[in-house]
């Protein structure tokens, strides 16, 4: 598989051979008896029931019963839950009884999304879009080919209704016309044979004649259900989860142990006999699912408690929580494998990444496992581990935040010895060793055995460290000390809990720095593109994208003075009301995005000639609008301008007030970035109480800053004195030399002598500016020598002479009227 989860050409095997090792692997698989149902039989009555169903009302309404004649109960209505149950069961002992109890071609099909057997298709939408249109041999600039290769764009045909809907787009086109009206009669078996080809097709000469024999025995209809299957996008209404409880009682268990759709199906083919013993534990070389760690409560201490610690040892483990992918490791020892032993790696969606990280200690294309020929102690034949896959940058030996991580991986592999950015796996639990699956076994006693079977390589294959805690006041020192070094967060756990697979238990709690009060930073940017949504934001800019003013200290020579830089992608928060007004402002003036003409006298995007992020939309800065971005944490990401991003950027509000130039610059955003960075270490953490921020209708955040139009809000309890009466100041940076003062703190001296306080040179006249460190932007006001900028420490002097001079007269004499 290649690194975009593309088949590679070659690797699709014959029926014949493929079936041959599949009798060898699953010698006891059921057999059908009769041929399978027809692909229309699908539709026609599982999933458009299913979708039926999701429109009708829940609650007790839903389930109401009405007394009979002769004064019994009779369920005239089930609740949409019985009534999907009861559409899944009929469809499934349908199949038990016309074809057999083999359902996993049908599976295949019903859950695409959890068919790790069948390679990845590499096809989106805009790549259906274009073989359909050659299928269909349309003009791609006609209407039709148009609608296709921009779906998301709303028309004003029918197909309106359809924007943001591909599947339901391609239906609209497809019906216009047809091969057929009728229902074809391909079965599910033979639909299953061509994907299985067109997951194999590499190249758009070998997919366009596979969709065209698609289209000659399918109706729009069906090949609107088929384009959702290739996309694994169903939306029917009920999950894997519940097919998977009708199917078998211990369905969703064997899923957990081993992501395989097709062992739940030919294992568990009767439901009358259950999973024992081994048969529910972890398997070398079979992907399990993971235990994920519970969100936290409102408390440090509730999360103690939450966490049910054992009495006669009350005490937690505190690991910090890794900014990378979550990876597990499988190795085994095989004598077929240079080396002698066989690696496997899978991430926690069941990517499988042993093309990228290596199968072997000799593997040339590893980026990982050649480095690990010393890692195992002596005796390890077999080992599973569960770590992080994070990236590290051995310049400043510190971990590179999220986004990196791919790039510095192929790197490694094509130089090994490269000195640049690298994938280190850090290792937090073993859960297999020699054939003992250790699941069952206590954290202390599974930490024993990863210390006692993996050696560490330094940086790149090592043990995460724990601290153990033994109150909720050991966590608040050790996460002010991750977020200053910018890291993810925490995460608590029991130390006498078993590994819970595919579970997100109270045994583990995470404690994340953005569900943190300290984290509210607010930033003004301008809308400069914009994207089609899909589903029910279909057919309108759903998400936008924001950038920062350029200015003159980031300004080429020549750039037009509007220009910004990519930033952030903002999708979240929004209202109806919210789209609606900036819908208002900015009608009209949305530009199509042309990748071959891109507006660079306005607007750059990351990756230069790769245009990561590219909107489907573009407005120029003087004729869009300001959000106000609510975000989490600052992180390094290539994929927009600036080379930095916000994570989980929120929509707060729209800035009416503001325009493009007062929108915050490149230049503002670092000096904020830096002067954040410095006040967090001197802040006391606070958790975040969700349930008090929806009483109140807002909640000041301590570090809310907007460009530079909003400071912090310092303690402020009225003037003590009148020496700063009248006078404006713009407070920088704190105070270095003794006596040591932050900025808050200056700016409190500042107001409560009578003084005002802005948080930029120019927001009034006369602004005194105050600064004891050289940040660009006192170096910026510096080299413009319009304003001189003074040292804090003669706001102190000024405090202690008004001092010294209390109760003497004023030394002006005033003005004669």
């Amino acid at each position: 598989m290649d690194s975009d989860g593309e088949h590679e050409p070659g690797n699709w095997q014959p029926a014949d051979s493929t079936e041959i090792d599949l009798d060898v692997k699953y010698p006891n698989r059921p057999r059908n008896h009769s041929p399978t149902l027809p692909f229309h039989d699908l539709f026609l009555t599982l999933f458009n029931p299913l979708n039926e169903n999701k429109k009708r009302p829940t609650g007790p309404a839903a389930a109401r019963r009405k007394v009979g004649p002769h004064g019994h109960g009779a369920a005239v209505h089930l609740s949409p839950q019985e009534r999907r149950r009861d559409i899944i069961q009929l469809f499934i002992s349908r199949w038990r009884k016309e074809v057999g109890d083999d359902i996993y071609p049908a599976f295949r099909l019903i859950v695409p999304e959890k068919d790790r057997d069948r390679a990845m298709y590499g096809l989106k939408e805009k790549a259906i879009g274009k073989l359909l249109v050659k299928v269909l041999k349309i003009d791609k600039n006609s209407e039709d080919g148009f609608s296709l290769l921009n779906w998301k764009v709303p028309g004003q045909s029918f197909a309106s209704r359809m924007a943001g809907d591909f599947a339901g787009r391609c239906f609209e086109v497809l019906s216009k016309r047809p091969m057929r009206t009728e229902v074809g009669d391909m079965t599910i078996d033979e639909v299953n044979e061509q994907l299985d080809k067109l997951s194999a097709a590499s190249k758009e000469d070998e997919q366009v004649p596979i969709l065209a024999h698609f289209y000659r025995k399918m109706n729009p209809e069906e090949l609107m259900w088929l384009i959702r299957i290739i996309l694994r996008q169903m939306k029917v209404g009920a999950t894997e989860r519940t097919f998977f409880n009708i199917w078998h009682p211990d369905a969703e268990a064997l899923f957990s142990i081993s992501s395989s759709l097709r062992r739940v199906c030919w294992e568990l083919y009767n439901p009358n006999v259950r999973l024992e013993g081994d048969e529910a534990k972890v398997t070398l070389m079979q992907c399990f699912q993971p235990q994920l760690a519970q969100f936290q409560m409102q408390s440090f201490e509730r999360m103690i408690q939450k966490m049910r610690l054992a009495e006669d040892d009350p005490t937690f483990w505190i690991e910090e929580k890794l900014d990378g992918e979550r990876m597990q490791l499988h190795m085994e020892a095989d004598d077929s494998i240079p080396g002698g032993k066989r690696f496997a790696f899978w991430s926690r969606k069941a990517k499988e990444y042993t093309y990228l990280y290596g199968n072997g200690f000799l593997d040339e294309n590893g980026a990982l496992t050649r480095h690990l020929q010393k890692a195992f102690a002596d005796g390890v034949q077999s080992i599973i581990l569960d770590g992080e896959m994070i990236t590290w940058d051995p310049e400043h030996d510190a971990i590179v935040p999220f986004g990196t991580l791919k790039t510095a991986a192929l790197s490694e592999q094509r130089n090994p010895f490269s000195t640049g950015q690298r994938p280190l796996f850090r290792i937090f639990d073993i859960l297999y060793l020699n054939g003992r699956p250790l699941t069952r076994y206590t954290l202390k006693d599974r930490r024993r055995a990863l210390e006692a079977s993996v050696i560490p390589v330094h940086r790149r294959f090592e043990i995460h460290n724990y601290e153990i805690g033994h109150s909720a006041a050991d966590i608040e020192p050790l996460l002010r000390k991750v977020v200053a070094e910018a890291s993810e967060g925490l995460v608590l756990k029991n130390p006498n809990s078993p590994y819970r697979l595919n579970e997100r238990h109270d045994d583990w709690m995470k404690v994340k720095p953005e569900y943190m009060t300290e984290f509210g930073e607010s930033l003004d940017c301008v809308v400069i593109g914009g994207y089609y949504g899909s589903g029910r934001r279909g057919g309108a800019l759903s998400s936008f994208l924001c950038g920062l003013r350029v200015g003159d200290t980031h300004a080429k020579k020549g750039d037009n003075p509007t220009k910004c830089y990519s930033f952030c992608k903002v999708g979240g928060g929004f209202t109806a009301a919210d789209y609606a007004n900036i819908r208002h402002h900015t009608d009209g003036k949305w530009i199509n995005w042309d990748p071959k003409k891109p507006p660079i006298e306005y607007i750059e995007l990351g990756g230069g000639d790769a245009q990561h992020e590219r909107p489907d939309v573009w407005i120029k800065p003087e004729d869009s609008v300001v959000l106000c971005v609510k975000a989490s944490s600052v992180t390094p990401s290539d994929q927009f301008r600036i080379g930095l991003t916000v994570r989980f950027p929120r929509f707060k509000r729209l800035r009416m007030d503001k325009d493009w130039q007062s929108a915050l610059s490149v230049q503002e955003f670092m000096d904020l970035k830096s002067n954040i960075e410095r006040e967090v270490q001197e802040k006391e953490f606070k958790v975040d109480d969700s349930r008090k921020s929806r009483q109140r209708k807002t909640m000041k955040k301590p570090l809310t800053v907007a460009g530079y139009d909003k400071g912090k809000k310092s303690e402020y309890a009225g003037p003590s004195g009148k020496v700063f009466d009248g006078l404006n100041f713009f407070i920088m940076t704190e105070s270095v030399h003794q006596p040591k003062k932050t900025k808050a703190q200056l700016e409190q001296l500042v107001k409560a002598n009578g003084g005002k306080i802005y948080q930029t040179n120019t927001a009034a006249e006369n602004t005194i500016c105050v600064a004891d460190r050289r940040t660009v932007k006192v170096a910026s006001l510096q080299k413009a020598a319009k304003e001189n900028v003074i040292r804090p420490s003669w706001i102190l002097d000024c405090l202690k002479q008004n001092e010294k001079d209390h109760g003497l007269p004023d030394m002006l004499l005033p003005l004669e009227p």
